[in-house]
């Protein structure tokens, strides 16, 4: 394949239902039955699901993530979420971090205080960070390039997964490069793989009501195409509350699917996993006007992606946004990763109005141990890098009384 793929409009899968000829989903004891044998179902049939009682549909996704990633295992991650400016000409209204640069508040980082972090992130034994910021518009293509030099030159041991596709779309219609031709330049300076943060609901008419200047699914997926046929690293992300319908993310979660299946045929190199939370609207001007996700909604919706994204093997359960019991329930639907400790987390915690700004490995341990499954440290491409020793770990007080107060368990 020479062109890049755009799934922006849905397969025929998505367009199946019955509304259009096709036949009626199977019933429900039916339906189910055929989930659970992995085989793949169409948007009439992922639709459906949200109709069935919540703990069979769960029953099923933990049955096939039991299949799909290592059954006795949760996954975790050691990194930190860098966000190199604040400074943001998008102006989403579900965001509560971004700022104008008039305000007093607004911040671009310089290249050794983006340094200094990453040396905390190397004193706990840390191997990626997440680098993402606003669209900064006053920020010349040598800031980017010169930033990601830097990193490698001081800490080489440290990937970097930056700049989500809404940052490398502003970067592509500034700095008059090509998509391949940009992404080329930022890897030759030490680029690992981009976020998929701006995924949101993947239909542009949820977009343009919640953000209208928001990049659109087309180039989203571009993008992320681009990166992934260069072998970067990349993840898909949704989140739900902003008044989408059942239909509507059904679609979401086909068109990923949908771009699993192009990259893994034509690049050898897809989404390396799906990660999900509740849209957090606290200090954002969509407060009161956008219905927001129960726990419920979203642990519904997490086995529900487990069951329809039958190619994408890693599922990440969401403590920031969720609050680490329902990650910890999130285990039995249909997720088999706990995301990361993140060290910092700044964009979620600021719209949500609350301080999960990070998770301590002590935590996820437990979380992991707790749930009875053996908790293992991986990198950002799910492989992992070792097993810690749980009983040292739970055994060093260190951190106790933080896990007390967060509800995670403490003894």
């Amino acid at each position: 394949m020479t062109g890049l793929h755009t799934p922006a409009a849905p397969s025929a899968d998505v367009l199946d239902g019955p509304a259009l000829g096709s036949s009626a989903p199977l019933e429900g004891s039916a339906l189910l039955d055929k989930a659970a044998r992995g085989e793949r179902l169409n948007h009439a049939e992922i639709t459906a699901l949200y109709d069935l009682p919540l703990p069979d549909v769960a029953a099923v996704a933990h049955g096939l993530r039991l299949q799909r990633s290592p059954a006795d295992t949760v996954t975790f991650l050691i990194d930190r979420n860098i966000n190199y400016t604040n400074v943001c000409n998008v102006g989403c209204n579900f965001c509560a971090f971004y700022r104008t640069p008039r305000q007093k508040d607004s911040y671009t980082l310089d290249y050794e205080q983006v340094s200094s972090k990453i040396t905390e992130l190397e004193a706990v034994n840390g191997t990626r960070i997440l680098m993402q910021g606003g669209v900064n518009p006053v920020l010349g293509l040598d800031y980017y390039t010169g930033l990601l030099r830097h990193i490698k030159a001081h800490h080489p041991s440290i990937r970097i997964d930056a700049f989500s596709p809404e940052e490398v779309l502003f970067m592509e219609k500034t700095f008059g490069l090509s998509l391949d031709a940009l992404l080329d330049v930022l890897i030759t300076a030490g680029l690992d793989g981009l976020p998929g943060a701006g995924g949101e609901i993947l239909e542009d008419d949820v977009r343009a009501k919640a953000a209208p200047a928001r990049i659109r699914s087309g180039d989203w997926f571009r993008i992320l195409d681009a990166a992934q046929r260069k072998g970067l690293y990349t993840i898909s992300t949704m989140v739900i509350g902003f008044g989408e319908s059942r239909a509507q993310r059904a679609s979401h979660l086909l068109k990923i699917r949908d771009q699993q299946d192009v990259a893994n045929a034509s690049h050898g190199n897809g989404f390396s996993g799906f990660a999900m939370w509740t849209l957090q609207t606290e200090n954002t001007r969509l407060h009161g006007k956008a219905p927001g996700a129960s726990a419920h909604e979203y642990l519904q919706q997490l086995a529900i992606a487990r069951i329809a994204l039958d190619n994408i093997p890693n599922i990440q359960a969401s403590w920031p946004a969720q609050g680490f019991k329902v990650a910890q329930a999130a285990l039995y639907y249909g997720a088999g990763d706990l995301g990361s400790t993140m060290l910092e987390e700044n964009v979620v915690s600021a719209a949500g109005n609350h301080d999960r700004h990070s998770a301590t490995v002590r935590e996820l341990v437990r979380i992991a141990h707790d749930a009875g499954f053996k908790p293992a440290i991986r990198n950002s491409r799910f492989q992992i890098l070792n097993y810690p020793d749980v009983a040292a770990v739970l055994d060093n007080g260190i951190g106790a009384e933080m896990e007390e107060e967060r509800a995670v368990g403490a003894d």
